[in-house]
């Protein structure tokens, strides 16, 4: 196995395959926003520049243009039998992607950051005897709990001083961030026996140092953590995504709860492991219809149990012998006396002390968080002993496959591949408000009015609709300067001047005299603002 840039044929040329379906746009880690010496040309906020062979490079927008700073994409070419030490293959829409070794690309979850800098400030982080090679620098892994963390230092926070992460958060110049060791996915070309990560991994090396590094320590610091397998005791350590840890419990046959905020796509999940789960919407139900009714019966002269509805489906789906799922879902939106119907059915797997559950069936359940739902109650004790609790978090990463399988409207993807803080924004009761399952309302919008971006507001809300139009327009602009008569410029805004400054700037390489006439009609404060700048581009290029 080797690492390599891709060539700017196998992107812009005759592409492999599966830039055809993805497109050659590419999100960033965390930490290649933190180490990436941002010159305002680098980064959108997520989508990322990166380094192809032959001194080319791809744009934040996929296109093949000359950026003075670059992330870096690995591409793993496999040698015959490697394929063998891929994991968790999964196949969406066409797209293959695998999980293959283990890199420090996302932010600590927030619950862990006070006591991460609290260990560090007393030098008391456990060491795991492993480091990562950051922007040419040894940085060693530490362990916090189960979790294998790595420091950095923000040494320069782009054009405004600050960096913003994926999960919203701001680190400033001299603060450091506390990375999370996870499993790296990768874009499976099997016809070519090629890897392309699925997003830029790290920045802050010169392309020169990039090729050496990629070389040489990158593959080991990559797989030495790839999986521990321990055959002296006769067990493992495995790394799991969420399908993968569904699938092993209900295999193992216990229950399973999901944890999660709405549209995170709990009940998708569900149906991935089996697409004829039984649903259960228990804030519809009652205890009686849960249980099934007690009727008279006139020729008996006695009192009848009536077996439930979801009952009799359920045994009519198991007669097949497979396991299939027993789905209650939103469980914390029960009441006190539906979850105690409930805890006897997880406990006992009988139904009104009478009808046992099929033995193929597979209880997992489903909740979400009370801080987002008033109506929400916390599970007694004994009910939430019984399952083993999963935490669903939905990420831009997580969710494009299941995009392109359901064939998600384009615009759609393009704008969270590259503003994926946009995913899902604050419910205020006043307005729309945006999550996976509201995105995937706009592409049917957008399906069905030929792309007609005013009707997204009363879905997202204003601020996401804004910065959805905002990113097009951006797009559609920066591809031609325009041209405008001094009348027009006369009533530009001063924010709307420095961004057609910017867009000059953009394009100043191809077009230098005319860029730079442009700008000129802005006034000598633009003027001075474009030549720092060009300067400061052309130092970073040298």
């Amino acid at each position: 196995m080797r690492s390599i840039f891709l060539s700017p044929e196998q992107v812009f040329g005759r592409r492999i395959p599966v830039l055809d379906m993805v497109g050659a746009a590419a999100p960033a880690t965390d930490l290649a926003l933190l180490t990436a010496p941002d010159d305002g040309f680098l980064t959108d906020g997520v989508g990322i520049n990166y380094y192809l062979g032959e001194g080319a490079c791809v744009d934040r927008f996929g296109r093949e243009n000359a950026c003075a700073v670059c992330a870096v994409r690995p591409a793993l070419l496999l040698d015959k039998g490697e394929e063998k030490m891929l994991m968790r293959r999964r196949e969406d829409g066409g797209v293959v992607t695998v999980e293959y070794g283990r890199y420090p690309g996302t932010v600590l979850d927030a619950t862990l950051r006070e006591l991460a800098a609290r260990d560090a400030a007393r030098g008391a982080l456990q060491e795991t005897g492993r480091s990562v090679l950051i922007a040419g620098e040894p940085h060693p892994v530490y362990r916090l709990g189960a979790k294998e963390i790595v420091c950095v230092t923000l040494e320069q926070g782009g054009v405004n001083g600050f960096v913003r992460l994926s999960d919203g958060s701001v680190v400033s110049e001299g603060e450091t961030a506390f990375l999370e060791m996870r499993p790296v996915r990768w874009l499976y070309d099997e016809a070519n026996g090629m890897l392309l990560s699925c997003r830029t991994l790290f920045a802050g090396f010169s392309r020169e140092a990039a090729a050496a590094y990629l070389a040489e320590d990158f593959l080991r610091e990559l797989t030495e953590s790839a999986e521990e397998r321990f055959s002296g005791g006769g067990f493992l350590l495995r790394e799991h995504d969420e399908l993968s840890l569904i699938r092993a419990y209900v295999e193992a046959d216990i229950p399973v709860f999901l944890h999660g905020l709405s549209g995170d796509g709990k009940s998708d999940r569900v149906r991935q492991v089996d697409p004829q789960a039984l649903d259960i919407e228990l804030v519809n139900e009652t205890p009686e219809t849960i249980n099934g009714r007690a009727v008279y019966n006139e020729e008996r002269d006695a009192i009848v149990d009536i077996k439930p509805v979801w009952l009799v489906k359920l045994e009519r789906l198991c007669e097949d012998g497979e396991a299939h799922i027993l789905f209650f879902d939103e469980l914390t939106n029960a009441t006190k006396q539906t979850q105690s119907v409930i805890f006897k059915i997880v406990l006992e797997r009988t139904v009104n002390n009478r009808w046992p559950l099929p033995k193929n069936a597979r209880i997992v359940a489903a909740g979400n968080d009370r801080s987002e739902s008033s109506a929400a109650h916390d599970l007694a004790l004994p009910l939430f002993s019984r399952f083993a609790h999963l935490y669903i978090r939905t990420t831009v990463e997580n969710w494009m496959p299941w995009a392109v399988e359901k064939r998600i409207n384009p615009y759609v993807m393009e704008f969270l591949a590259n503003n994926d803080l946009y995913l899902r924004t604050p419910y205020t009761g006043t307005e729309g408000n945006a999550d996976p399952r509201r995105w995937e309302m706009v592409s049917k919008a957008l399906d069905h009015s030929g792309n007609d971006f005013s009707l997204l507001a009363p879905i997202v809300g204003h601020e996401a609709a804004d910065a959805f139009i905002r990113f097009f327009r951006a797009q559609q602009q920066i591809a031609s300067l325009g041209e405008y008569s001094d009348e027009e410029l006369a009533r530009f805004s001063v924010a709307r001047r420095y961004q057609l400054a910017q867009q000059c700037l953009y394009l100043s390489s191809a077009r230098a005299e005319e860029a730079r006439a442009l700008v000129e009609r802005l006034g000598a404060e633009y003027l001075a603002w474009y030549e720092y700048m060009l300067s400061r581009k052309a130092g970073l290029e040298g």
